[in-house]
């Protein structure tokens, strides 16, 4: 897939590609070949640049989608009766739990979920769509987001959706009775349609890493050694001959080229000096590179670099509370907002008030915070059994 976010200079070199790549390899009285050469190419801001060139193509970014939508998928759910700040019931055998667990015959309510988090991840937006058997509610299924296009009304608001799969399209209503559709989207501040990516806003950072990567490898295919040109510069004028630079490069290929030939000394003939015409690596300091980018790619999808071994970064003390605050300060906020859309979908296919909550009991990264908690309660002498159950978020 080409890109629309080249960089300037990319774009401007496949602009007068025919006649310079003419130029750049024949056989003229000064830069006669050009060894080893590594172009950057921009990763476009949709969800399939982002999937190939991040989730597909990049550890990190893998890594932290990965982190993210599993942690958030295994965390269990409460199901409730009511409002749980207006003494609502818990609910612990109901049609909607049995659902949550088994949303379809192909999949099972973590995958569900792993995946719908990662479509946030990776679009910014989620689409759920229900299956009706008459009046109930049998299947959840997701639809991929590259697959998907919102049909703006009159109004600016959201008239239907469009589903393309197969070489088919079909058309999804934005309204109706049940919701024929359930939209999950991020915070757009440009698009009221649509929510944007988090990996997205680190696109600049993934492509860093990506081309370090590419650097580090297209070094190792080429001896170790960065790009520079064979100059020719004869005594008494004159070009290098045709026959002897189509032998030149072929002894570069074959002599001085890959793993095997590090180190290896290089034997020039009268009139060729070699010219290097890059920085070395150390001058460009990749190390440093790749760990500041690897660190905003991880940061812009909220995962601690400290969790993914990225060194460079001492915010947290510890393991255990960087993985507190991974919870907190990611994971959480990202299941309450789903599961606050998931409720009122849910609510309306079963005509009941019901509510989805996580059980914190249950996370084992919080679990430090959950003792704390009933440690203090516990020794609160002052409060009855009813308010000491209550403070922890038990009901009577």
């Amino acid at each position: 897939m080409l890109s629309a976010f080249r960089l300037p200079f990319r774009r401007a070199f496949r602009a007068g590609a025919p006649d310079q790549a003419k130029a750049a390899v024949g056989p003229r009285a000064g830069v006669s070949v050009m060894v080893s050469g590594l172009g950057a190419r921009g990763t476009g801001r949709s969800y399939a640049a982002l999937s190939r060139s991040g989730f597909l193509g990049n550890p990190v970014a893998h890594r932290a989608v990965r982190l993210v939508s599993e942690a958030a998928a295994a965390v269990p759910l409460l199901l409730y009766r009511g409002l749980p700040q207006q003494g609502a019931r818990e609910l612990t055998g109901h049609p909607v739990l049995t659902l949550l667990a088994r949303p379809s015959s192909r999949a099972t309510g973590t995958d569900l979920f792993e995946t719908l988090y990662g479509h946030l991840l990776l679009s910014g937006n989620a689409y759920l769509e229900p299956l009706f058997l008459g009046a109930r509610l049998a299947e959840l299924h997701l639809l991929r987001p590259d697959r998907v296009t919102v049909v703006e009304g009159a109004d600016g608001w959201p008239l239907a959706y469009d589903y393309r799969a197969a070489g088919v399209s079909r058309r999804i209503p934005a309204e109706g009775e049940p919701q024929p559709i359930l939209h999950l989207k991020l915070f757009h501040p440009l698009d009221d349609l649509t929510g944007y990516a988090p990996l997205a806003a680190a696109h600049n950072a993934l492509d860093l890493h990506n081309a370090a990567a590419a650097w580090n490898k297209a070094l190792l295919d080429n001896s170790a050694r960065p790009s520079g040109a064979l100059v020719y510069q004869p005594k008494e004028g004159g070009n290098l001959p045709p026959d002897q630079y189509e032998r030149l490069k072929a002894e570069l290929e074959a002599g001085y080229s890959g793993p095997l030939q590090a180190g290896r000394p290089m034997l020039l003939e009268g009139g060729l000096d070699w010219k290097a015409m890059s920085l070395t690596p150390r001058d460009m300091d990749f190390t440093d590179a790749r760990n500041g980018a690897a660190r905003d790619i991880a940061l812009s999808l909220g995962v601690p670099p400290m969790l993914l071994g990225i060194p460079g970064d001492n915010t947290y003390a510890n393991y255990q509370e960087a993985n507190r605050a991974f919870y907190r300060l990611t994971v959480l906020p990202l299941i309450r907002r789903t599961l606050a859309s998931l409720s009122g979908f849910l609510s309306d296919a079963f005509g009941d008030m019901l509510t989805l909550q996580p059980d914190l009991d249950q996370v084992e990264g919080l679990s430090a915070e959950r003792d704390a908690l009933w440690t203090r309660v516990g020794a609160a002498d002052f409060l009855s059994d009813e308010e000491k159950r209550q403070a922890v978020g038990y009901g009577d």
